[in-house]
């Protein structure tokens, strides 16, 4: 079976640090791009990074340059998102999507999604 599973959310202060983690079954993730979603409550889901399968390239929104850092294992099967001065803003659900080739911005495009894991920054 073809699975991500993310895990590492959880509740922290305002300018505290997670680490997620995204680890594939059922497919190997270096053939493909994985990206960082999130959505908060009543909100549309919006892009937050990628890294692509071939040559490193990494996109983040601008929110979270120079805070998050998204990097792959691809010995591990496995994709991290490092978040680090973590804002109220960031609060939400975060899942990770695969999809061949090419880093989108459209969340419709991906073929494989996680379940999500939760991320509360608060006092």
């Amino acid at each position: 079976q073809v699975q991500l599973v993310e895990s590492g959310g959880g509740l922290v202060q305002p300018g505290g640090s997670l680490r997620l983690s995204c680890a594939a079954s059922g497919f190997t993730l270096d053939y493909y791009v994985i990206a960082w979603f999130r959505q908060a409550p009543g909100k549309e889901r919006e892009g937050v990074a990628c890294v692509s399968s071939s040559d490193g390239y990494t996109f983040y929104t601008d929110s979270v340059k120079g805070r998050f850092a998204i990097s792959r294992d691809n010995a591990k099967n496995t994709v991290y998102l490092e978040m680090n001065s973590l804002k109220p803003e960031d609060t939400g659900i975060y899942y990770c999507a695969a999809l061949r080739l090419f880093c989108s911005e459209y969340w419709n495009e991906y073929t494989y999604w996680g379940q999500g894991t939760r991320v509360t920054v608060s006092s």
